[in-house]
């Protein structure tokens, strides 16, 4: 089973507009809600994807019960953690061309108690996984080292890690030496200290990061596909040329993608095939929306896998 952390869920309103312009009016298409957090969305994939998933989150408030309504509607199982504060609510506002903004809360503040009884809770499903995904952000009073302590602990099960999140958590968790990472191009960028700009700032980031303690590094880099840094080498994922309609959990997909065909024990590269297929077929879709199995696999066999000079 994959077991997936959301401890910083969020109700996601998302946005349509005809366009997004600087200091210009913008018109409403379409305004929906739907359930938020990158574990959540991983869960979702993978679901979808025929595999078992259990999605570990918290919850709390008015906008918590609203999660689980929403939730309910997915299919796959979710542990619910209590907390006494409401979760969060973010807002996503894209137009017809892709371009999006994301607007997020920072998330409830979280007690000490609550934070123990979420990994103590955590603690027990690990039991029966055979992967943890650590996924998003963390909310105001968990420690920065939340996420590394995890991968610690799942290592000590023989729990296969991945980390999908960014910031100070990213750091620590990296130092942690999870099985794989998957950035995106902002995340990579803050963590390095540098602009990433062309082919060779891509290869050579996945490297630095790779030896800065994962085993593997995917950084996901949108619609230009992935580049993974392995033990044996650098890996580039190139996706066909499409009219993206939303980028909005390409990143989720991507994670989730990869790991359901790890969990299949696919070769490390034909998962990178995959997962890039699962974020490219998800982009074609409008709204938060993933793709399915089927839909993943028309893209599959369109994704050039190469190894560069």
């Amino acid at each position: 089973m994959i077991v997936t952390v959301t401890i910083n869920p969020a109700i996601e309103r998302i946005i349509n507009v005809d366009r997004l312009a600087f200091e210009d009016r913008a018109y409403i298409n379409s305004s929906r809600e739907s359930a938020g957090g990158r574990g959540l969305n991983v869960s979702c994939v993978i679901h979808s994807f025929g595999a078992k998933t259990l999605a570990v989150t918290a919850q709390g408030g008015a906008t918590g019960k609203r999660l689980v309504q929403h939730l309910k509607r997915c299919g796959f199982p979710v542990c619910y953690v209590p907390i006494r504060s409401a979760i969060r609510t973010n807002l996503t506002i894209t137009d017809k061309q892709g371009l999006t903004v994301h607007l997020n809360e920072a998330g409830p503040k979280l007690t000490r108690s609550e934070v123990a009884n979420f990994e103590k809770v955590l603690r027990e499903k690990l039991e029966d996984a055979s992967w943890l995904m650590l996924c998003g952000s963390t909310p105001p009073g968990v420690p920065v080292s939340f996420y590394a302590e995890l991968i610690g602990v799942a290592r000590q099960k023989r729990v296969r890690t991945l980390l999908h999140a960014g910031g100070e958590v990213l750091r620590q968790g990296i130092e942690a030496k999870p099985t794989v990472v998957t950035p995106n191009q902002h995340e990579a960028e803050r963590l390095l200290g540098q602009i990433l700009f062309t082919r060779a700032h891509f290869l050579e980031a996945a490297e630095r990061i790779r030896m800065m303690g994962p085993e593997t590094v995917v950084l996901s880099l949108a619609s230009r596909g992935a580049v993974a840094a392995f033990a044996d080498g650098l890996v580039e994922a190139i996706p066909p040329s499409v009219q993206a309609i939303s980028p909005i959990g390409g990143g989720d997909a991507l994670a989730a993608g990869y790991t359901w065909a790890m969990s299949r024990r696919s070769k490390y590269t034909d998962a990178l095939r995959w997962g890039v297929a699962a974020g490219t077929a998800s982009a074609l879709l409008p709204g938060m929306q993933f793709a399915t199995l089927e839909q993943t696999k028309a893209v599959y066999g369109q994704v050039e896998i190469r190894r560069p000079e």
